[in-house]
Order: C-alpha cells, then structure tokens, then sequence
C-alpha cells in the first residue's frame, strides 16, 4: 500500500477532499485513522469515548491526497461529555466530501450505529460503510448486516492488519470530483525533491505547543485563538488526551496549533490512557518550536507548573508562559499574582509573561504576534565579530575566578555554534575551572545585550585549540 502522511505544507492538508472517519465510540475508527496516515499519531485504547476531538491527517493514495478526520464517537442521544463529543463529530461531518461509517464486526449493527446511520443519509453525501475489525473469514457474514443500514456500498476491512483498505480508498476517491483530487498543487507534491518547480518554498508553519496541568484552559484558548470549537472544552478535567494539530494563520504568518492533554505529576496518573496521553504530550515538545505553557492564574503557579518549566527548558524550545482565567483574579491582586509566578517558574523566566482570560478574550490576539517574535528569537544568529565585541568587556567587567592552585583562568573568544536553541562556545584554558555562577553571568550579560526574549541559551566552555568535546553549562 503506497497511503502515507504527508510532509511539509501538505501534512496541514489545506484545500484537499475531507474524508471523515464517523461511528459510535469503540469501533476502531482511530486504528483505521493511524492506518490510513500512517503511524501512530492517534491514542487507541480499547476504552469509549477514548478520542474526543477532531483529528487531521493526510493519507496519499495513488495520485489522490485526501484530507482525513478521525472523530470521538457519535451517539445521537448521549448526554455530558458524549454529548460535546457528538458536537465535535457533526462539525467534522459538515466539512466532510466523502463519510466512512465504521461499524463493529464483532458486535454487528446496534441501535446507535442505525442512528448514526439516519444522521449520515440525510446530509445527503457520500457514506461508505466500513465493518471493521473483519480479522478472519468467520467474521466475513458481518457486512451482510452492514448492508442493512442503506447505503450501498460496504467494505469488510481490518485496520490492524490492513485488510480491505485498498479497495475502502478505492472507492473513497472513485466518490470525490476529479479536480478536487488531482490539482496542480498536488501533482508538484508528488514530484520527487529534484523535480520541484523553480517558485520557492513557503515558509513553514511555527509550531506552538500549549501544556500545562488539567483544566488550565489550553483548549479554551486554542478556540478562542480559531473563533470555533475546533477542540473539545468540558468541565471535566483530562478532556484533550490526543495532541491535536491545528492549522492558523495571522498577521500573515501560518502557525499549527498543538493542544496536549495536561500534564501531572506521575503518581497522579491512574490509568493507562493518561499516562500514554502525558507521553505524547511530552513527545510534542520535541517537535514544536515554541511552547506555551498555561498556568491557571486563579491556583496561582504551582510545584507541578514548575516541573513542566523544567522540562520545557530541557527541551531547548521557545517558551511562553500563560497565566490563564485572569478573569478570576482581582485586579489588586494582578500584580503580585504575575511576580509570584515569575518566582516558582524561574526555569523559564527568559519567556515573556502573558496575562489574558480565554473566556473574556482578553490578552488572546497576542499570542500570535508574540509567538512569531519568540520564534524569531529562539532562531536569530550573531556574528562572530559583533559577539566579541562586546565579550572583552563582559570579562573585564568581571573576571572569572582563579582555577586549581591558583592558576589564572584566560578566556579568548566566543562563538555562536548553532541556533535553536541559540549555543555559543566560549574558549578558554581551563574549562573545568569556570562554575555555574560564572557561566550564568556570561548568559544573563549575552542576553542583556541581544536579547534572545523566550529562547533558552546555551553555553559551553571548550579547552583552547583542543578536540575535546565541550562540557554542556546549562541556561
């Protein structure tokens, strides 16, 4: 099979047909999504109600890119959280060309499935049906049953093992209009990466992550930032458990906006969905560039806020730091609220402080703006010349202390060694003499002087005209 996720702007799969993955909870439609894109970017545990939010994918079949969702289950009669889910469902069924209806071999065609199928005909769209979990040939007299439901078209398929998948994309692009699947944009996306045409690569998208403790309002502020319910928001704690990609675009820049489940403390974590949802979570800082982290400012920053500090600056990512529900403060308690959070987040306290409400909308329109001048940040070069300008002065202002028995400690040059995070080498004859307290003078004076505002900075000491590998040093 050749289906695959995209790279680059095609992974956003912006302007391509939307093929949305719908059934009631439980049927597989999240295996089915990993197999149609490929890996494993969707949580799948053998739970209900296990993906709540709207999930994008791109899945390559023969010439065709199609624009895939996999959706939380849909029940038409459910109440509380399966209610928002449905919320979620039906938006992704509007924006839908073509719908799959996943069905359970194992438990055949229910009550609800003949519901979801009553929402599915009257939108008046393309429905495949899909009978899953079709494992062996005892299990092939299911798709009699999915026949039942109407529609004319059902596929026998196996998301684990890949069975009936070819012919389910078959017929899912045989029910798409021609140009919507094979435009030009598409065909230069097939080209190999020598064959590309002579216009230039766009810019790609700035990842901004939010993490933070449960309920700190990441997906609340996330819709705000979108203007629709993209992610789902309840009032129930751990509602985000998959980290959902989104695409935005403002003040002329495109972003892709990562929700993750909240983050806790490991013996808080109490089930085997969590604690694989906090592992993609922490997984999603490896590949963002910015990160913001959403204190709820109506708690105040706590010893767990601290934690994920620590990991973000582990990670080397830009960094913004969100006191959420500031609606919920006082206003003479504004202040003291955003000092006593610099204080416990000192891990972090090169990243600019954001007071703002995702209720009110107060401080939201910032984030964009601020996240582009981080990113900005996190990725600026100095020059060599223009470093050592300024670092004789940054020695003679202070010098570094004496090294073993006495010995003077020289240090000759600096250089910037790369970028994202931004790391500069400083040479000098006797690296292991130069402590923490040295080190952080020559990062504070270094960020005094060119700013670097929400990127971390590394520095290293390396042994004057010498191979040896240079010895990490922190912030």
């Amino acid at each position: 099979m050749s289906h695959r996720r995209g790279g680059g702007r095609e992974e956003r799969g912006e302007g391509l047909p939307v093929l949305s993955l719908v059934g009631r909870p439980n049927v597989g439609k999240s295996s089915l999504f990993n197999r149609l894109v490929g890996g494993r970017p969707a949580l799948v545990e053998d739970l209900p109600g296990v993906t709540r939010d709207r999930r994008y994918g791109v899945c390559l079949w023969g010439k065709t890119r199609l624009r895939v969702v996999d959706t939380g289950g849909l029940d038409p009669k459910a109440s509380g959280i399966l209610a928002a889910m449905r919320g979620q469902t039906l938006r992704a069924v509007d924006e839908a060309d073509v719908l799959v209806l996943v069905l359970d071999a194992a438990e055949g065609v229910t009550a609800v499935d003949e519901d979801v199928a009553e929402v599915l005909r009257r939108t008046g769209k393309p429905v495949l049906v899909a009978v899953n979990k079709v494992d062996s040939e005892l299990r092939e007299s299911a798709l009699a049953e999915g026949y039942r439901l109407g529609f004319p078209q059902v596929f026998g398929v196996s998301a684990t093992h890949g069975r009936g998948v070819s012919e389910l994309l078959d017929a899912a692009v045989a029910a798409l209009a021609a140009p919507a699947a094979t435009s030009d944009f598409g065909d230069a996306i097939l080209r190999g990466p020598g064959e590309s045409d002579a216009a230039a690569e766009p810019e790609p998208p700035i990842r901004l992550a939010f993490v933070g403790k449960p309920n700190a309002g990441k997906s609340s502020l996330v819709n705000r930032l979108l203007g629709e319910e993209r992610v789902l928001v309840h009032d129930q704690p751990g509602t985000t458990r998959d980290p959902i990609d989104t695409p935005f675009r403002a003040g002329g820049r495109e972003f892709v906006l990562v929700d993750t489940a909240g983050l806790r403390r490991r013996r808080s974590i109490d089930t085997l969905t969590e604690a694989v949802a906090a592992k993609m979570a922490r997984d999603q800082l490896a590949r963002a560039d910015v990160v913001a982290l959403v204190v709820d400012a109506s708690l105040g920053a706590t010893a767990e806020d601290a934690k994920l500090a620590g990991f973000i600056e582990e990670s080397g990512r830009g960094c913004l730091v969100i006191l959420n529900k500031m609606d919920l403060v006082r206003r003479a308690e504004s202040d003291r609220r955003i000092a006593a959070a610099r204080e416990v987040l000192d891990f972090v306290g090169y990243a600019p402080f954001l007071p703002m409400s995702a209720v009110t909308g107060r401080g939201v329109a910032s984030i964009p703006d601020l996240t582009a001048r981080v990113f900005f940040q996190w990725s600026r070069r100095v020059a060599t010349s223009e470093l050592n300008k300024h670092f004789e002065e940054m020695v003679t202002r202070r010098l570094p202390p004496s090294g073993p028995a006495g010995k003077h400690v020289k240090l000759y040059f600096v250089t910037q060694a790369d970028i994202r995070p931004p790391t500069f080498f400083v040479s000098t004859n006797l690296p292991n003499a130069v402590g923490q307290p040295y080190r952080r003078y020559l990062a504070n004076q270094l960020r005094k002087i060119y700013g670097f505002e929400g990127s971390p900075l590394r520095l290293a000491l390396r042994a004057h005209r010498s191979k040896r590998k240079a010895a990490p040093l922190g912030r």
